[in-house]
């Protein structure tokens, strides 16, 4: 039973050295961008997961940069709900960057009132695809 307690406290010794020295060839990456996907239309995922963490990370300083991209039907539920409209402005006002995906938008018909909203509706295909590459930024979705 000895024996096997001092195998046992080598290998620990074996594998923490050999972790310690992984870590530290690893460069240190700071991801300080977050990339919100928002593709769900339900209002209470909307008003208190994804818009409520996205807007308190920037508030609080959480990440550098916060943005949002308003994809598939969060688009039509921002052109109908004025709470959710409120909740954005009040993102926006923090500095929260907000932008829709053209083509959905276009598919909803709802491109123009998202623009009066003051939402950048674009193509987001290629931020996404970048955002996702990059190692400083993390992509989440609701």
């Amino acid at each position: 039973m000895k024996l096997v307690k001092i195998i046992f406290l080598v290998l620990t010794v074996i594998v923490l050295a050999n972790n310690t020295t992984i870590a530290q060839e690893k460069p240190a990456t700071e991801v300080n961008k977050l990339m919100v996907l928002w593709t769900s239309d339900d209002p209470m995922v909307a008003e208190r997961v994804a818009l409520m963490y996205t807007g308190v990370a920037k508030q609080f300083g959480l990440f550098e940069e916060v943005s949002v991209i308003i994809w598939g039907p969060s688009a039509k539920l921002v052109a109908e709900n004025k709470d959710v409209q409120a909740k954005l402005k009040e993102m926006m006002n923090n500095g929260v960057s907000l932008n829709a995906c053209v083509t959905c938008a276009n598919m909803y018909g709802v491109s123009d009132q998202l623009k009066a909203l003051g939402i950048n509706v674009d193509i987001m295909g290629a931020p996404l695809t970048n955002a996702l590459k990059a190692p400083d930024t993390s992509v989440l979705t609701f």
